[in-house]
């Protein structure tokens, strides 16, 4: 297992033992405070919890070898994680509001003001992790990662919502009850736009979207700087799990012998490796060169 891997299910693992205390607390704060904002926060960590497991059981899975089975690694494991954890976000906004809404025509209670403090713990926790997931996500360039510090960050920001409804339940007395429960359903609202966000580069992944230039161009720029390369006549890059598999069309000189020509494929593939070790495949196709035809690549995007 590389280290990319085991830095992603570590931080999964610390975010499940977390995200199981914080919901603990939450969930009894909210039902001894009389703050269903409170409850919806605990539901979404509880959420987070089965994420977390998604992400440590997809982890394991993407950075086992090829089989002859599935020859091509099982790196896919990733956005689709990704995708299953985005839903899961999207179903639990969807029921937040529901029960918010309920709640709101329903008379009750104001929350309980100690709520609060237990509100500020929880925003300090939840956002010192997901700045810690997410700078391990960026650093193993990991999308299901990414997802699962979005998560804890959308859990940070429900939180939030829910200490400004309570504040206002508080300060304004009778009449004001609700307050709480619209902030629930304002944290819905953030926790569906945070599920979709998650979901569109988890889909492009699964799709086999070329990467951005960062990657494309910087692949392009070592195979051209090779001593015997030409020209790139076709590149085409796509994310599987934390790695990248590459396609390219190497053209040289149409007087290399065969053997030749397979020593400098041998060396673009080599160079392209050791400069971007996140790149795990390359398939080197030679080509002669023809000056009179336009190197072409394939779009970016």
């Amino acid at each position: 297992m590389s280290e990319s891997a085991r830095r992603g299910i570590r931080s999964a693992q610390f975010g499940i033992l977390a995200n199981a205390a914080l919901a603990v607390v939450k969930l009894i704060a909210g039902l001894l405070g009389d703050s269903y904002a409170l409850v919806a926060d605990a539901v979404e960590s509880i959420a987070d919890i089965f994420s977390s497991l998604i992400v440590w059981g997809e982890l394991r899975l993407s950075v086992r070898d090829h089989s002859d089975q599935y020859p091509f690694g099982y790196g896919k494991a990733e956005p689709l994680a990704a995708t299953v954890v985005a839903l899961m976000l999207v179903a639990a906004g969807v029921g937040i509001a529901v029960e918010a809404v309920t709640e709101i025509r329903t008379p009750h209670h104001a929350p309980a003001p100690w709520t609060l403090a237990v509100l500020v713990v929880v925003m300090i926790a939840k956002t010192v992790l997901s700045r810690r997931v997410g700078e391990v996500g960026a650093a193993i360039d990991s999308t299901v990662v990414r997802a699962d510090a979005w998560h804890h960050l959308s859990d940070a920001l429900t939180s939030a919502a829910a200490f400004v409804g309570i504040a206002i339940a508080i300060a304004g007395g009778p009449g004001w009850e609700s307050a709480d429960d619209w902030a629930a359903l304002a944290a819905s609202a953030i926790i569906v736009f945070n599920g979709t966000g998650i979901l569109r580069p988890a889909l492009a992944d699964l799709m086999d979207r070329m990467p951005g230039p960062e990657v494309v161009d910087a692949i392009r720029g070592v195979a051209s700087g090779v001593t015997g390369v030409r020209a790139i006549e076709k590149l085409a890059v796509r994310k599987s799990g934390i790695v990248y598999r590459v396609i390219i069309h190497v053209q040289a000189d149409a007087s290399l012998s065969l053997h030749d020509a397979h020593i400098l494929g041998g060396r673009v593939k080599s160079a392209i490796r050791v400069a971007m070790p996140h790149v795990q495949d390359v398939l080197v196709h030679m080509e002669p060169f023809e000056p009179a035809v336009t190197a072409r690549s394939i779009p970016e995007a």
